[in-house]
């Protein structure tokens, strides 16, 4: 069964865009399955940096076909802006496939999304305001367009009409907004949109399995991570769909007995964007110094993350979540200049020692981590190609890191480029 799955386990912007793109050269299918243009991966090649956000990672790779998958919700204008991009570039994006079952965001879910987070103050959950979340609810209400609606003018116009009256009542009574013109929107999606993605549309799910049943060698790369999950995650500061391995199923049609490998990517140490509970944040000097030199800003929205010391409990967690095969530790090198490493290995509660994430949001936002420390390296490690070329306290942090999550740690990144990996296995 050669399907393997990349997988976040901590809140993302893990590195999973440059892994995918490293293991992309060996296959002949690469499947982004949930999320949409929200998420951005950073891939760089021969010293130049691509910054996807759509488009799976392997577009990077001439052996690939990309496949955006049922699960995703899709803006159409960035994809076509995200594809010219590509072409200009020199990257050919006639091997990329869109399902057809795969959801539209269209501009009310974009007016929706930024006025909504407005109101809410300072209890907005700090999403992208890109439209993800109010895609997705018309999915769930069953009011949403598809990809496929694109191909029918007359079925995409009615479709459009239900949901109008409905959006444009929220938002002229609601949020003081004008309405929305079903004309425009039509004419922008049919006539500017549909003839440009028409040729990439395609029954997706069934080109999956008959690709399995030839033998073919099948990615699937997930957006965000494990603890922005909607079910799994620290809600309400989650997204709207799953980025877990059960997410990988259905965001793609292919079944949990076809994946044989799942690949959990954890950075070094931790970041998160937005808003929520984050037990090790650093909002110190030593803080600052993680997002300086490991460049933390968001490739799609360019804020600023939040960084902390790694959380062996966090990523236990997600191993259990996600039943993961093995760990890729990303950006181990951006540790190269501290003299002491701190590692989360439990949280404390008043009085009472958590050695498991706490179900209870309440919980979880007031918990102090129990560090555990290591010593630092202090040389850099940019230059490692093998394990001998690891210092020994480097290995020595892998092996901790590797000892308190439970999961073997096969691949270390040791910088941005797609070939600075170490194999340990």
């Amino acid at each position: 069964m050669p399907v393997k799955l990349v997988v976040g386990t901590q809140w993302g912007d893990e590195g999973k865009g440059k892994l995918t793109d490293l293991m992309a050269s060996q296959c002949d299918y690469v499947v982004r399955y949930q999320g949409g243009h929200n998420a951005g991966h950073t891939v760089v090649v021969d010293g130049k940096s691509f910054a996807l956000s759509l488009i799976p990672s392997g577009i990077l790779s001439e052996r690939a076909t990309c496949v955006i998958g049922n699960g995703v919700v899709v803006e159409p204008g960035v994809l076509i802006r995200e594809m010219e991009s590509l072409e200009a570039r020199g990257v050919d994006t006639g091997r990329l496939l869109v399902s057809g079952s795969a959801h539209l965001i269209m501009p009310y879910h974009l007016e929706i999304d930024k006025v909504s987070e407005r109101y809410l103050g300072k209890n907005a959950l700090g999403t992208t305001k890109r439209g993800i979340g109010p895609a997705y609810a018309d999915k769930a209400s069953r009011i949403g367009l598809r990809v496929q609606d694109l191909l029918d003018p007359k079925i995409f116009r009615e479709k459009l009409d239900v949901a109008l009256r409905e959006k444009n009542l929220l938002l002229s009574k609601a949020y003081n907004r004008l309405p929305l013109s079903a004309k425009e929107i039509s004419e922008r999606y049919l006539d500017e949109y549909a003839p440009k993605i028409a040729p990439h549309i395609a029954d997706t799910v069934n080109i999956l399995h008959l690709a399995i049943a030839a033998g073919k060698e099948i990615l699937l790369e997930g957006a965000q991570a494990t603890f922005l999950d909607l079910d799994h995650g620290t809600y309400p500061f989650v997204t709207s769909s799953s980025p877990t391995a059960g997410g990988a199923s259905t965001g793609s049609g292919i079944g949990p007995r076809n994946i044989d490998t799942i690949v959990g990517i954890a950075k070094a140490y931790l970041t998160r964007v937005g808003a929520g509970p984050f037990p090790t944040e650093l909002k110190d000097e030593t803080g600052d110094k993680l997002i300086e030199i490991g460049v933390e800003f968001g490739t799609v929205t360019g804020r600023r993350r939040r960084a902390g010391w790694f959380d062996a409990v966090l990523v236990r967690q997600a191993a259990n979540i996600n039943s993961l095969s093995e760990i890729a530790l990303t950006k181990l090198d951006v540790l190269d200049t501290f003299e002491t490493l701190k590692v989360c290995v439990g949280y404390r509660d008043g009085s009472a020692t958590l050695d498991s994430v706490p179900y209870h949001q309440s919980v979880f936002h007031r918990v102090e981590p129990i560090y555990e420390e290591l010593e630092g390296w202090m040389t850099p490690i940019t230059g490692a190609t093998k394990p001998a070329d690891l210092p020994s306290a480097a290995r020595k942090y892998i092996d901790f890191l590797e000892t308190h999550v439970g999961v073997p740690i096969a691949t270390v990144g040791v910088g941005p480029s797609r070939d600075q990996f170490v194999s340990l296995r």
